[in-house]
């Protein structure tokens, strides 16, 4: 049964009459989606904000962080926080206050990136900026006030992904050492068939429809809308072996909620302590409805909170 709280927002968003996002190009997308998160949020937390630019590579212009910083204590862990939104949508303010709380809540430095988004920057734009930001915090962390040796990654959806294949890359690289990954509702399959009922049941949302799914992998994978290789879906990955300790986290009215699953599981069976936590009567994109919603509160302070864990000394 879906959430009374969300259930009570679903139908005032539909009595509005508002369109699908994917009924609408992309810059008039990003626009709604902005809107949509800012509806959803809560007051903004009391931590310290810094913008920083992160030096520019051949041929792509210079990749914006945002860094969240707790007022006390220190040094802290630190977050390298990958946004939702298909890859197409979702920048820094539209996550600002998911970065805020998650800051205050787990006490860590918090660094979120504004990758490029498709249909501009196509696929593996996206991975590539990830990996990019993920070696500059390991690189600077001292800088931002943070441990480098209490380094996790996180992120929801598509941030989820891209979290999780940078600690693929990390390891194979031998650095940097992530010591936790938390994933919100991942899409692992990158679009792929496969055992997933829940594409089905829930394919008309409440909140991501398989109608938006389509669009986001047309417009980042390209025409087919399935990833080529394990950096958009890493369920393919030729191991999951070797990878930090991890949280996965599903909505039950989610048409991703059973490849997320799946992927949780297949961590699992490769030897990587997982934690597999499902809110029922919750759906996609959770993490930025604790505003009007008590159960994603409760979902922000269980994420925060398995993050401040995997970032304690040892």
């Amino acid at each position: 049964m879906l959430d009374h709280q969300l259930d009570a927002i679903v139908k005032h968003v539909q009595a509005a009459g508002l369109p699908d996002l994917c009924d609408l190009p992309p810059v008039a997308c990003r626009d709604l989606y902005r809107q949509i998160l800012a509806a959803a949020d809560r007051p903004a937390a009391d931590v310290q904000v810094e913008d920083r630019l992160m030096p520019s590579r051949p041929d792509v212009p210079a990749l914006k962080l945002r860094v969240y910083t707790p007022r006390h204590g220190g040094p802290h862990g630190v977050i390298v926080y990958f946004h939702g939104g298909g890859y197409v949508l979702g920048d820094l303010d539209g996550y600002d206050s998911v970065c805020r709380q998650l800051c205050l809540d787990s006490a860590a430095v918090v660094v979120s990136v504004d990758y490029r988004l498709a249909p501009e920057h196509p696929f593996p734009a996206a991975v590539d900026d990830a990996w990019e930001a993920l070696r500059w915090v390991g690189e600077h962390a001292k800088q931002l006030g943070a441990d480098p040796a209490r380094l996790a990654v996180a992120g929801d959806s598509a941030g989820a992904i891209l979290a999780t294949v940078t600690t693929m890359l990390a390891r194979d690289a031998k650095w940097p050492t992530i010591k936790f990954q938390a994933l919100l509702y991942p899409p692992a399959a990158g679009g792929h068939a496969g055992d997933y009922p829940s594409r089905e049941r829930h394919a008309a949302g409440p909140t991501l429809t398989l109608r938006t799914m389509d669009y986001f992998g047309a417009h980042y994978f390209g025409a087919v809308a399935q990833a080529p290789d394990f950096r958009g879906a890493p369920l393919m990955a030729p191991s999951l072996a070797g990878l930090p300790p991890a949280l996965v986290m599903l909505a039950g009215h989610d048409p991703l909620r059973d490849e997320a699953l799946a992927y949780g599981h297949a961590l699992q069976a490769a030897g990587t302590p997982t934690t597999i936590v499902e809110y029922d009567g919750l759906a996609h994109g959770f993490i930025s409805m604790a505003g009007g919603i008590g159960a994603a509160r409760l979902a922000q302070l269980q994420f925060a909170q398995a993050l401040r864990q995997g970032l304690e000394p040892r």
